[in-house]
């Protein structure tokens, strides 16, 4: 529900990936915030909305709100408050799987329709990822090749002419029975949006990462190699729901999540409530002073991203060859 009478809230929105070439309206927490506060974007704001992707936030000594898409953890010596991938809930931290906010997520609450997926044609997997990280995601696309070519959309062993272009990652991935949704590292409580588009796209996730992913979806909607003792019993399994339309039905007509129920903390309301309760608050946990000492580490890190970006292409010339 947008409110139509909102409150005031001068907020700043700062190291999110693609921040600053984006305007802030692009920011999902801005989309989620405006439909609540009228939101002005400010440079001496009381709230402070940044991400793991710089160190502008060092310059803001108001209420730090860290909130990250990355398996990366808080550090509660430089921001109030955290909405991160990691349990426990506590006064400072909500946990907030970042795929609550990506395109696709409504889908899983909507019944499913098991005959129709049936009745299309599907290629046999797909793998759709950008580096070769971890190394038993791509152990598993090789074994799974030795079985039936493996279509690979992404940057790392593309094999299809070009990569999936950003946004249509549902769209293809319901070309497929299949998919190998394995995260780029495991932790408890990190489940990114590879596990929702896979299941958005009806593409049966092959899933790797949280191993804690049941409380937030069912695990008898997919393969959860956290179950099997080898990357040999999974491909196994994969082989046995390929050639047996009934398995392959029977893990269709599963709701995507447990007891086909919202968890109760991704509803849009519970988070909304948390972000109201620390703006309510405003209840300071890192004092202005040790902020303003955390101020004079800018300038470093600053200049050391500069000089970083500025070797990368040199970097990358010398471990990949230069072309030319």
């Amino acid at each position: 529900m947008i409110m139509t009478n909102k409150p005031t809230l001068s907020v700043m929105f700062t190291d999110f990936y693609g921040s600053p070439k984006k305007p802030v309206e692009w920011n999902p927490f801005y989309k989620l915030l405006s439909k609540y506060y009228a939101l002005e974007v400010s440079s001496s704001p009381d709230f402070l909305i940044y991400s793991n992707f710089g160190c502008e936030y060092l310059k803001y000594d108001c209420i730090r709100i860290f909130i990250t898409g990355e398996n990366v953890r808080p550090n509660y010596q430089e921001c109030d408050y955290a909405f991160s991938f990691d349990f426990p809930f506590t006064e400072r931290n909500y946990r907030l799987p970042l795929y609550r906010l990506y395109k696709g997520y409504d889908l899983l609450l909507q019944p499913r329709n098991p005959e129709a997926v049936m009745t299309q044609y599907r290629k046999f997997c797909s793998f759709l990822v950008s580096n070769e990280a971890p190394d038993q995601r791509i152990k598993l696309f090789e074994l799974l090749s030795e079985y039936k070519k493996v279509d690979s959309g992404g940057k790392f062993r593309n094999n299809i002419g070009a990569p999936v272009p950003r946004g249509q990652e549902i769209a293809w991935l319901s070309n497929y029975k299949f998919n190998i949704t394995y995260e780029n590292s495991s932790y408890p409580g990190y489940t990114t949006e590879k596990l929702l588009h896979s299941l958005a796209a009806n593409a049966i996730p092959i899933y790797w990462g949280n191993p804690l992913v049941g409380d937030d979806f069912n695990t008898r909607a997919f393969i959860n190699c956290h179950e099997y003792n080898s990357l040999e019993d999974v491909v196994e399994r994969i082989k046995e729901i390929d050639s047996n339309d009934n398995l392959y039905r029977e893990m269709l007509d599963q709701p995507f999540l447990p007891g086909g129920v919202e968890v109760e903390t991704n509803k849009e309301e519970r988070i909304v409530e948390k972000f109201a309760s620390i703006f309510a608050s405003n209840k300071v946990y890192i004092p202005s002073f040790q902020k303003r000492i955390q101020r004079t580490k800018y300038p470093f890190l600053k200049s050391r991203k500069w000089f970083i970006n500025r070797l990368k292409p040199t970097i990358k010339k010398l471990v990949v060859g230069n072309p030319n």
